[in-house]
């Protein structure tokens, strides 16, 4: 779990950021220990930052990975319905009359696990990278609703 302070407004607050965690779960109330420890290793290139929506049909996740190419993106279904989204930037090489006036772009590797509920695909999952954005597609199963029977009431 992750504080974050806030710096507008003067006055100090802190907020819940639920995105912080090694695994965003929002379906399973559960603690990540039962992840094996090297697959909570997270590095800082990049908290990279991934939308997830749900619609009837699917869970769409949406990742923007400016400058990577899709053999540098590894999308992997993990025991337990994880979902891991992890890759690697290099670094630019530093020639040597090169002079830098600003590094701002950031490097390495980035890793994120989400937990996909139970009614997810698994075996149908897809993704497609475009422009920069990989999309990741698990559709969902259909849910059968219970039948209903409707029961006369006797005098």
């Amino acid at each position: 779990m992750s504080i974050i302070p806030s710096f507008f407004g003067g006055r100090r607050t802190y907020v819940y950021d639920p995105f912080s965690l090694d695994i965003w779960d929002p379906f399973y109330n559960n603690s990540i220990s039962n992840i094996p420890f090297g697959a909570r290793d997270t590095s800082a290139f990049v908290n990279a930052e991934i939308d997830w929506k749900e619609t009837p049909e699917a869970h769409v996740f949406k990742a923007d990975l400016p400058g990577l190419k899709k053999e540098e993106v590894k999308v992997e279904l993990q025991e337990g319905n994880i979902l891991q989204i992890s890759g690697e930037r290099s670094s630019e090489k530093e020639e040597k009359n090169d002079r830098w006036h600003r590094v701002e772009r950031s490097s390495g590797k980035f890793l994120r696990q989400f937990r996909l509920p139970d009614n997810a695909r698994v075996d149908q999952v897809n993704a497609k990278m475009e422009n920069g954005v990989l999309t990741v597609t698990v559709p969902k199963q259909e849910v059968n609703k219970p039948k209903k029977k409707a029961i006369s009431i006797a005098n």
